[in-house]
């Protein structure tokens, strides 16, 4: 049963708190894979590149951190934990990144909403509402607007938009108040949760000594 509950949740060989190194050391990991999730995501938004931009390769740094913890002797447990939660903040930060540029860059056009669809049917039940929409030119946009569009909207209501004149990130509805530091506090919980995971993972992989054969 130790060698059992070792394997799962690490040795974790310390009387009382454990040492700051090794606190550290965990913050440190734990805050480097989510600079380097968060950022790739951030640079692929912002040079158009979709290999970046889509997460796949922060889904490669969270695996990467789930390697560095396996590798440093971390209990299967808390490396899965670490591994789920980086997944989770890869999935989360293109939007958020997408989000990012669009503020930076953005552009306001008007355009015309062409038709409404209650999402509620395709979208998990949710009560949002997709505008199909054109420029004010007549040509229909790729993209469905959801923010700005609601119950009382119908076909022919002008809405304003935001848009990235580089063409890096999709079109979006306009939101008032939106900026830099409202899209970062979204990832806020989610690197806080992870760098938590990390610190737990590295904590209790923490050995007296090597484990003979």
């Amino acid at each position: 049963m130790a060698h059992l509950r070792t394997t799962v949740w690490g040795p974790a060989e310390f009387v009382g708190l454990p040492p700051r190194w090794l606190v550290a050391e965990g913050i440190l990991a734990g805050g480097l894979a989510s600079v380097a999730i968060v950022g790739t995501a951030l640079y692929g938004a912002w040079t158009g590149r979709p290999s970046l931009a889509d997460g796949e390769a922060g889904l490669v740094c969270a695996g990467a951190l789930a390697l560095y913890l396996s590798f440093v002797g971390a209990g299967r447990a808390p490396v899965a934990v670490a591994a789920l939660l980086g997944a989770c903040l890869a999935l989360q930060a293109p939007q958020v990144a997408a989000g990012m540029v669009l503020a930076e860059r953005e552009q306001v056009q008007s355009v015309v909403v062409t038709s409404v669809e209650d999402g509620r049917a395709t979208d998990g039940g949710r009560a949002r509402y997709l505008c199909s929409v054109a420029d004010t030119d007549g040509i229909p946009l790729k993209v469905r607007i959801w923010r700005g569009c609601g119950r009382a909207t119908r076909p022919g209501d002008a809405l304003a938009v935001v848009y990235d004149p580089k063409g890096s990130v999709p079109t979006r509805g306009a939101e008032t108040g939106a900026g830099v530091p409202g899209p970062l506090r979204d990832l806020a919980p989610w690197s806080a949760a992870l760098v938590a995971g990390s610190v737990v993972a590295v904590v209790r992989s923490y050995r007296l000594s090597r484990p003979t054969a």
